[in-house]
Parts: structure tokens; C-alpha cells; sequence
């Protein structure tokens, strides 16, 4: 071959197999979590903004949370990609089942004792890689992880209320400065709707239309000032929840679930977090597993397992946070202990297989494609996935980028068009210089 030519050809191959995305810059990444958004909010209501990001990004038809469908444990699935059983936030309550300590669900998100088990969340693998973050409000980024704290957060304060619009704008315009200004890498932002008036009235309450009206003018108000923040083509943004909502069974429709006419619980528990929707926990008192167990079970409207018997799609059963035994209502059901004493119209924690336990992925950005709708998914793929986007190296993980990897517009290796493109000027080139 001639020297020439040789040139030429090593040249085109280098060009095919080189990842569009080597050279690339690192675009930023915002997540935004809209706690409690079932997967199908939007479709009773007019949201033109959502309606948008369909044309202009990724939706997927909806996600799958994580045992549990809680707020604390699926958002630190989504942060670290690791199952609960893994990352140990096995619930929103720090709790001690030794001494009964029991810590509310908004206290609970600066005790570090509960959130640090040895497993990094994205804040800081990104941090330890010379990347600047930020935590507004999301669950887990007010703790500290080794002795790390996330390079910014902050925290909602115990009956902070959840539904101020002009403050959720005030918090976008924030996030954007730390953006474009102090040129942050990633942030979480974090909303407590509409979970809020989904517990408050349920899930069909004209209120929840509202809070979803909201949701999406917030939306719009967001993409507004990624363009005033001249953020457009270096912002990337996944819009996700934790778990979706469904009505609460009450009487005289049906009769509720009170555990203590199937069990004396003082006399054979020795710890307990009840009275708290469909899921529950307890610990047997000495010699007793067994006897809780099989009381339990005569229950109707509710599934007992005892932790090592856990089915494993659960990802719970190697957890050594959870008590022996856990119990889970039928879909709607609350387990009251003693009384009936629980209000809420709406609730989850339910078997994340239920429908009304799905939620809701969105993304746009100049990674993303644009008018693509993914098959459902489990919510612990989108952590490789902000990996990618990042171009960080991630911790051990249970996620997988193949899941999500076509969501981007430049995957890892050479895209087709482009090989295609080189193979074809190769030919060229080799008809052009091969003797008659």
C-alpha cells in the first residue's frame, strides 16, 4: 500500500472507532424530583409544558421505583444506584429497633448516622473527581458520607410549607446562578408535591389537578430560565419521582386492617413502626418470630414476610436494618396497630408492581434526543445514566447504562451514521487508488 494511502486509511478508521463524546465538553446535569408523581398525572390535566417535553426530549412510559416505595429510600435508589438493601435508608424514619428510638421523616434527612452505610452517593463520586455539586432540598444531600459533605445544601426545615409557587421559582432562579455563575456540575433540586395533596385528598381531588397545573407551569418557568441563564446547550436536565400515590380504602367501604385483633401486639413485639399507610415493621419479642409470623398471615388484606424469605425481586433480604418481619397492605389498605387513628386520603409504599406506584422520567438537554418514548424501566438505571452524562466513573451499582444509553444522542462507541459515513469514503478512496 502507499504511503499515502496508508495515511489516509488509518486516518478514517481512527475517525470511525473514536466515541463522538470523547472530546466532548462535560455538560451540566440538574435532577428534579417531584415527590409522589404517579406515572399518569398528566393525563387528565392540561400540561402543555410536559406535553412539550415529549417533542423536545425523552419520556419514558413510566418508571418503576424501588422496594420500598417510600420517599427516602427510592430517592437514595435514584442517587447511588444501589438497591435499598444496599444503600440501608430502609425507611423515612431514622429508628433504632434496640432502644426504640424513633427520629420524624424531616429530621431524619440531616442525621448522617442514617444515610452514611458505606455506600457514595452522586454528590460526592462526582466531587472526588473534581466536580462541583449541589443539594436543594433533595433527600440525603444534607448528610455527610465518610466525612464528605455535599459542596452545597440545603435542607427543608420541619413545616416548611411545600406549595408556594413563587418560591419554587425562587429556588429555579437559585439553582440557575449556581449554574451559571459559580459554574456547578450537578445539582439535585427537590419539590414535596405533589405528594402533599396527594396524602392530604387523595389522588383524584381536584386538588391534585391543581398541584399538577403547577407542576407544569413550573416546568415552563424552568425552561424560561435555562434560556435566560444562556444554559441551553451545556444543561441537561432528568425530571423524575420517588413513587406514585393511591386512594386510601376507608370505612364503611371496606374494614380497615387493625393488627392487634390478629396479634397482642405489646405482648409479642418488642418494636414497631405502624400506623404509618400500607407498610409496616416489626421486631418479635424473643422465641415469638414464629407466632408473629403466623398471626399475621390469618390477616386479611396484607402480605407478611418474614426478612430472609423476602422474594428476591424485592432486593430487600440481605438488609440489616430491616426488623424480621415486614408487612405490606393490599393496595389502598393502611396498617393501623390499635386504632383507626390514620387520616390521609392518599397514600404508597405499596408492592411497587401496583400501577399506582409507578412514576414519572422526562429529560431534555443537548445530550438528549428529542421526541423519544422508552419502554418503562427500573428507576435505578438512571444513576449510570448521570454518570454518563457526567462523564464520571461510577461507584459499584446495580444499574445498567444499556437500559437508558439510548436515550442520548452519542452513545460510547462510534455511532452508526458515522461509521457508515468513514466505511463509505474508505471505499471511495480505494477505488480512487487501486491500479486499473
Amino acid at each position: 500500500m502507499k504511503p499515502e494511502l496508508f495515511l489516509v486509511v488509518t486516518a478514517v478508521i481512527c475517525a470511525a472507532a473514536k466515541p463522538l463524546n470523547e472530546a466532548a465538553q462535560r455538560n451540566k446535569l440538574l435532577l428534579v424530583s417531584f415527590d409522589g408523581f404517579r406515572w399518569d398525572y398528566d393525563q387528565d390535566v392540561d400540561t402543555p409544558h410536559l406535553d412539550q417535553l415529549v417533542l423536545d426530549g425523552v419520556k419514558a412510559k413510566y418508571i418503576t421505583p424501588p422496594m420500598l416505595t417510600m420517599t427516602s429510600p427510592s430517592h437514595f435508589t435514584t442517587i447511588t444506584g444501589r438497591w435499598v438493601e444496599d444503600h440501608e435508608v430502609v425507611h423515612n424514619m431514622m429508628y433504632n429497633a434496640t432502644t426504640n428510638q424513633k427520629v420524624s421523616h424531616k429530621e431524619t434527612l440531616t442525621r448522617s448516622e442514617w444515610w452514611d452505610n458505606g455506600v457514595l452517593p452522586l454528590w460526592i463520586t462526582a466531587q472526588n473527581q473534581g466536580l462541583k455539586t449541589g443539594s436543594f432540598y433533595f433527600p440525603g444531600g444534607g448528610a455527610n458520607y465518610s466525612g464528605q459533605a455535599v459542596y452545597r445544601s440545603l435542607s427543608e426545615e420541619s413545616g416548611h410549607p411545600d406549595d408556594n409557587e413563587t418560591e419554587w421559582r425562587q429556588n429555579i432562579d437559585e439553582v440557575m446562578s449556581w449554574f451559571s455563575e459559580e459554574d456547578f456540575h450537578l445539582v439535585t433540586l427537590y419539590y414535596g408535591e405533589p405528594d402533599n395533596v396527594g396524602h392530604a385528598k387523595g389522588p383524584d381531588h381536584p386538588n391534585r389537578k391543581k398541584i399538577i397545573m403547577q407542576i407544569d407551569r413550573i416546568i415552563g418557568y424552568l425552561r424560561e430560565a435555562i434560556i435566560r441563564h444562556d444554559l441551553s446547550n451545556t444543561l441537561n436536565v432528568i425530571i423524575s419521582s420517588d413513587h406514585g400515590m393511591t386512594t386510601v380504602k376507608k370505612r364503611p367501604q371496606v374494614d380497615e386492617i387493625i393488627l392487634n385483633k390478629y396479634l397482642n401486639l405489646i405482648q409479642h413485639a418488642s418494636f414497631e413502626i405502624l400506623d404509618y399507610g400500607g407498610f409496616g415493621i416489626l421486631t418479635p419479642r424473643p422465641g415469638k418470630e414464629q407466632v408473629v409470623f403466623d398471626a399475621l398471615s390469618k390477616a386479611p388484606n396484607l402480605t407478611v414476610w418474614k426478612k430472609d424469605e423476602f422474594p428476591e425481586s424485592f432486593h430487600l433480604a440481605k438488609s440489616k436494618r430491616l426488623p424480621p418481619i415486614v408487612v405490606v397492605a393490599d393496595l389502598g389498605f393502611n396498617l393501623n396497630s390499635r386504632f383507626i387513628v390514620y387520616v390521609n386520603k392518599g397514600d404508597h409504599g405499596y408492592h411497587n408492581g401496583e400501577m399506582d406506584m409507578k412514576t414519572i422520567f422526562r429529560a431534555f438537554g443537548p445530550d438528549f434526543k428529542k421526541n423519544f418514548v422508552s419502554e418503562p424501566f427500573d428507576s435505578i438505571h438512571i444513576y449510570p445514566l448521570m454518570c454518563k452524562l457526567l462523564q464520571i466513573k461510577p461507584e459499584a451499582h446495580n444499574g445498567s447504562l444499556s437500559v437508558t444509553e439510548d436515550f442520548l444522542l452519542h452513545s460510547g462507541g462510534p455511532s452508526r451514521a458515522r461509521l457508515s459515513a468513514a466505511l463509505l469514503l474508505l471505499s471511495t478512496l480505494l477505488a480512487m487508488f487501486s491500479p486499473l
